[in-house]
């Protein structure tokens, strides 16, 4: 059985983000552990449970990128891009929560940990994780819409 570069990457993604997510578990249950209020920084609860998250998605993603009928090539960069944006979601909670940044990075000023970064940084790096997360799973949904074996309605 052969599966393509596009099935096995998510695949491979989806153990990076269980280890992760796993790890991350470990860091909040030590910090949930060491704080009178047993709490963990925010971005340590966020990367944890983000992380689990953005595993089962990587195997959706690999599911859709088994049964879609497009180029296969194409369907590597469709998973490529979608994944990268979750790696990099993930990283900015890590490093938010190692810098023992704020507990939103959204509220204004933004900062990633003390330092300031700009508004207008944080607004394309937005726009681009919808338009990639969003546009990458919806190719990849589209080529397993058409595959035969997915057609139940005829």
């Amino acid at each position: 059985m052969t599966i393509s570069s596009a099935t096995a990457f998510a695949i491979l993604s989806a153990g990076f983000f269980l280890l992760v997510g796993l790890c991350s578990g470990l860091w909040k249950f030590l910090q949930m552990w060491k704080s009178a209020e047993g709490l963990a920084h925010p971005y340590v609860d966020i990367a944890h449970r983000a992380s689990l998250l953005y595993g089962f998605a990587c195997i959706t993603l690999a599911v859709l990128a088994h049964f879609s009928v497009f180029n296969p090539d194409n369907n590597l960069y469709a998973a490529i891009i979608v994944i990268a944006f979750f790696v990099l979601a993930v990283t900015g909670y890590l490093i938010q929560a190692a810098l023992k940044g704020p507990d939103n990075q959204l509220r204004q000023p933004h900062k990633l940990g003390k330092h300031p970064m700009p508004r207008a940084g944080l607004a394309v790096f937005m726009v681009a994780l919808v338009f990639a997360e969003i546009g990458g799973t919806l190719y990849l949904f589209a080529g397993a819409l058409q595959n035969p074996l997915l057609q139940f309605w005829s």
